[in-house]
């Protein structure tokens, strides 16, 4: 099982997300409310995956994800978006995001792109 990261502004979507996460097997080993904060904590808690949301106040996560990228250049990365935010999905995945969770979600729309992040499901 992973070792997840989650970043997010909103403290629902983290507890939601955790919940989830831990629930399916995984361990969440650390938590960020912004860009600068995870860029801190990236290193440390040294997580198999981070599931970081677009839309932050402080950071956004696609500058989020471009350091993220540059301090790792093998960094899983999840993005979390919501409906409406298709072209910040695909400059994510030009950027190096290997997954994609839409809000609103479904429990099993998160464990299967952590799956698929980790190799365990084939992409569709």
């Amino acid at each position: 099982m992973a070792k997840i990261m989650i970043v997010d502004d909103a403290s629902f979507m983290r507890s939601s997300l955790k919940f989830i996460v831990e629930k399916n097997g995984h361990t969440v080993v650390g938590a960020a409310t912004d860009g600068k904060e995870a860029i801190v904590l990236y290193p440390k808690l040294v997580p198999d995956i981070v599931t970081l949301d677009i839309l932050m106040k402080e950071m956004d996560g696609i500058s989020t994800l471009k350091a993220l990228i540059k301090q790792d250049p093998h960094a899983k990365v999840i993005m979390v978006t919501a409906i409406g935010q298709e072209s910040k999905q695909e400059e994510a995945k030009k950027l190096g995001a290997l997954g994609y969770i839409r809000k609103p979600f479904k429990p099993e729309d998160i464990n299967e792109e952590i799956d698929k992040v980790l190799g365990l499901k084939e992409n569709q």
